[in-house]
């Protein structure tokens, strides 16, 4: 199954990714990792990609839909994969319908101020990589790290205005994604399933939404 998962940062992606690559036996595909492997590599498209970002530039899309569609190419892509932070523009969108062919597109959606909160509340300790929030999941002490009693920190991404920025930068160019798929769909020119989620739910109730419109039992 070729799956896309589509949402705001701060959504539940990554939680939700791993139920799916598990219960389905695929490679999850985020592009950090995939630029990184095709660089790792040595690539003659990771080395263009390393030029590009080494200048401090960003990897346009011509470049990305290539090394994507390179990745997804690989044996282990073969039974399908599911792609968490890809495609980001209407272009990765489109190159991927024409090029690769899509089963299911899953949008999970929650409120902005639902996000902003989920993500500012968030805090770390840095040598253990230990997540608390101040609501959801609160240290013993506050401020202290539960094991070492070593002080905790906020990422600067998780900075309510950084969190802010993420979700413009969202709104601008992935969410136009979403009106693509719908459009797509009610056009019965594919066979592609567009389901939206409400991530505002337990994260357990989430999976189970997620695997029924998955139709994994």
């Amino acid at each position: 199954m070729k799956i896309i998962l589509l949402g705001p940062p701060g959504a539940g992606k990554g939680t939700q990714a791993q139920f799916i690559k598990e219960a389905l036996k695929i490679p999850q595909i985020s592009t950090g990792d995939m630029l990184r492997q095709a660089i790792a590599e040595g690539s003659t498209l990771g080395l263009q990609a390393k030029s590009i970002m080494d200048s401090g530039g960003l990897v346009h899309d011509a470049l990305m839909i290539a090394l994507v569609e390179e990745r997804l190419s690989k044996p282990d892509c073969k039974n399908g994969f599911l792609l968490d932070g890809f495609p980001r523009t209407l272009p990765q969108a489109e190159a991927l319908t024409r090029d690769v062919g899509i089963d299911v597109v899953i949008e999970i959606k929650v409120n902005p101020e639902e996000i902003i909160e989920r993500l500012s509340g968030r805090r770390v300790h840095p040598a253990s990589g230990r997540i608390y929030h101040h609501s959801f999941h609160p240290p013993k002490i506050e401020g202290k790290d539960d094991v070492t009693g070593e002080a905790l920190i906020q990422r600067e991404d998780d900075k309510e205005e950084t969190v802010r920025h993420r979700l413009n930068v969202y709104q601008n160019l992935t969410h136009p994604l979403v009106q693509y798929y719908s459009q797509l769909v009610q056009s019965k020119k594919t066979s592609l399933k567009y389901t939206v989620i409400n991530g505002m739910k337990e994260v357990q109730e989430v999976k189970a939404n997620i695997f029924r419109a998955l139709e994994i039992i």
